[in-house]
């Protein structure tokens, strides 16, 4: 059988405020499959926005093991993670997280400049990626000139260009409408269904959640599959 995409063994993370300590995570275990479509749900101070940051390698654990496609994530040096994000990870936020003064297709390509690809592929893969979500006559638009759920579908060809292995989808529905909501989740399972993508969605809401194959809950730092 191949190697799970993430696997993650006695995960721990814990915070000092005002010279108290808070236990972030108190030893979480979790694997994921290349190919599912997973959600991660819990309250405010649950432990859930924690795991994320260390799933997307915006953070590190104090302790226990996190391995991303065979790769030991809990050992590696900042740089190292920094091109690890890039090459392995899209990340979709609620609060879409654009750049306001520059188009459309600028925004997509930002990660390939990172990534170091020149110009002309930049600029083709990122036209593709926008013309796959629907968004071929809005290439030049600002984003104060997209509706909320457009501006989401920017932010995901953005997050999908780099080819990732994994999308980390956080509460990727909350700063738009029922409707639009409904839409962007239906294009998460469709990169999920007919491309095979990895989605990891982070939400609060059940109607959310509901659209993943599997839920799992954090807990007081603790992870448990919901009944």
């Amino acid at each position: 059988m191949p190697a799970p995409l993430i696997e993650i063994r006695d995960l721990r993370k814990v915070y000092a405020l005002d010279g108290v300590e808070i236990h972030a995570l108190r030893g979480i275990d979790l694997t994921v499959d290349e190919g599912e479509l997973l959600a991660i749900m819990g309250p405010s101070g649950s432990g859930k926005s924690t795991l994320m940051n260390i799933l997307g390698c915006l953070d590190v654990a104090d302790s226990g093991s996190y391995r991303l496609r065979g790769e030991d994530v809990t050992r590696m040096t900042p740089n190292q993670l920094a091109r690890l994000r890039n090459r392995e990870i899209g990340f979709v936020f609620q609060s879409f997280n654009l750049l306001p003064r520059t188009s459309a297709l600028e925004n997509v390509e930002t990660p390939l400049i990172y990534a170091g690809v020149g110009k002309h592929e930049r600029r083709e893969r990122a036209r593709a990626a926008l013309e796959r979500l629907g968004l071929a006559e809005r290439l030049a638009h600002l984003p104060n000139q997209l509706s909320g759920g457009q501006q989401q579908r920017v932010a995901i060809a953005r997050a999908l260009v780099t080819r990732p292995a994994l999308l980390l989808a956080d509460e990727p529905t909350g700063n738009v409408d029922t409707t639009t909501s409904g839409e962007i989740l239906a294009v998460l399972e469709n990169l999920n269904r007919e491309e095979g993508l990895t989605v990891v969605l982070i939400t609060h809401e059940p109607d959310v959640a509901q659209r993943a194959r599997r839920v799992l809950t954090v807990r007081d730092g603790l992870l448990e599959a919901r009944p």
